[in-house]
């Protein structure tokens, strides 16, 4: 059976191209999600399109997503 992805988490949200990833997937009508380290106009953008931001990596700020992508920035032991 083929898994259905719906809620697609971004580590590392506020960075160009994750940022333009995440938009165009929202746009595509994945229900997604980001964090990211500070409060920037990107992520404030993001949240403006309906887009679920966090400020600071959590564990927690990825329950329920089907996939969480991480961006090159982030560090590996990140939590």
């Amino acid at each position: 059976m083929k898994h259905a992805v719906k809620h697609i988490h971004f580590v590392g949200v506020g960075g160009s191209g994750m940022s333009g990833i995440a938009e165009v997937l929202s746009n595509l009508g994945y229900e997604i999600s980001g964090s990211d380290l500070a409060d920037n106009v990107t992520t404030r953008r993001l949240a403006a399109l309906g887009i679920k931001t966090y400020v600071g990596h959590a564990a927690e700020n990825v329950t329920g997503a089907d996939a969480v992508v991480t961006s090159t920035a982030v560090q590996s032991d990140n939590p």
